[in-house]
């Protein structure tokens, strides 16, 4: 029988996973075009909730989920905040 703990850090692994190759696309190319500020914006603020609910209940697999995916949705952001003023007009 697998445990709860288990099924946890399996199913964070697999989103966290695939949010990955994205975010690092997108620190490469600096291309952040096709992103949309405002939906950015509620996903990073929304991560850092689940982030928050993780830490209350002591849910490990919710907290280092939710770590890794905000320090990649707010660098997302933040570039996308720093670069939507300089693109060639």
């Amino acid at each position: 029988m697998i445990s709860t703990d288990t099924l946890g850090y399996i199913a964070a692994t697999l989103t966290t996973a695939s949010f990955v190759p994205q975010a690092w696309l997108t620190f490469r190319s600096r291309d952040v075009s096709g992103i949309s500020l405002g939906m950015y914006s509620q996903f990073t603020l929304g991560i850092a909730l689940w982030l928050g609910y993780g830490l209350m209940l002591g849910a490990w697999p919710i907290v280092v989920a939710n770590t890794i995916t905000l320090v990649l949705a707010a660098g997302i952001l933040a570039m996308k905040l720093a670069l939507q003023d300089k693109r060639p007009t």
